[in-house]
């Protein structure tokens, strides 16, 4: 157990999970607040570090790619505050906080978690109802539909023709971008029945946001979307049966112990990873052990 506690959040490692949750701080974006707490799991992670300052130090995690619906949605394009896989640590607590690194980073070579990509999300995202204002205007999704209505602040070639209902069917992706200097962001949802051709301030499937303090929540909306669409990698991702066949043992007699012990730990592997069911898995260790 690994714990460290602090006015921007605190960070719990019980060996096979992160719970991370937001302190009371002022200086903790809306947005991490509005999460709440955060249950990351071991297989999830690819890596931890913590850089040390002057003042201050910072703690981050790096997640698979494609573990996290939230991260997905908004491309690493969450501002510092409002990221709720950064902890900022005092000067005094420095010991504290690479004590957990090292925590982290043992279960992780003992586990023999992999870093790289998954093609399945390994994070729930945000429950849903959900509803946040924001921008020029209102974006709302219930599982099933996105609805945007608008507000005074909207263009009247895109309020003219009312709100907004996008049945999940009919969504093939979403973005999300925040304000940078004098370019404002967006809620952007992907039809596949029309083409974003306009800007956000004219596209009837956008909310366009201008940096200001609720803007960050947008996000939420993106990530729950997000996690109910199909997983960008499922595309490439080998079937359960191809993956445990070739793992199998042949029909011919194999004397090489070594070889069937090396399948074992590949089938764990799999498994750990998501790719078989623990259905799929008992069955092909059980096919393995027998030849031992």
């Amino acid at each position: 157990m690994a714990e460290i506690l602090q006015k921007d959040g605190t960070w719990i490692f019980d060996g096979d999970a992160l719970r991370l949750t937001p302190g009371r701080d002022r200086n903790v974006g809306l947005l991490r607040r509005e999460l709440g707490e955060l249950v990351v799991p071991l297989r999830a992670l690819a890596g931890v570090s913590f850089e040390q300052g002057k003042r201050a130090g910072r703690l981050r995690l790096r997640l698979r790619d494609g573990a996290d619906p939230l991260l997905q949605a908004t491309g690493g394009r969450l501002a510092e505050p409002h990221d709720p896989y950064q902890l900022l640590v005092e000067s005094d607590r420095y010991g504290v906080a690479e004590y957990l690194v090292d925590e982290v980073r043992r279960a992780l070579l003992l586990d023999g978690v992999p870093s790289d990509p998954v093609d399945a999300y390994l994070l729930p995202g945000p429950p849903v109802p959900l509803s946040v204002s924001a921008g020029d205007g209102t974006a709302s999704f219930d599982g099933e539909t996105v609805r945007l209505e608008w507000n005074w602040k909207t263009e009247e070639a895109k309020s003219s023709a009312g709100p907004r209902a996008l049945p999940l069917a009919d969504i093939e992706g979403v973005e999300w971008q925040p304000a940078v200097g004098l370019e404002n962001g967006a809620l952007r949802f992907r039809s596949r029945h029309t083409s974003a051709t306009a800007p956000p301030k004219y596209d009837p499937n956008a909310v366009e946001l201008w940096g200001f303090r609720r803007d960050p929540l947008m996000a939420l909306v993106a990530a729950a979307v997000q996690a109910r669409l199909p997983h960008p990698g499922a595309s490439t991702a080998i079937s359960a049966a191809d993956a445990v066949r070739p793992l199998l043992p042949a029909p011919a007699a194999e004397g090489d112990h070594d070889a069937l012990l090396r399948r074992l730990r590949q089938l764990g592997d799999l498994h750990r990873d998501g790719v078989l069911t623990d259905d799929e898995f008992a069955l092909a260790k059980q096919a393995v052990l027998k030849r031992l």
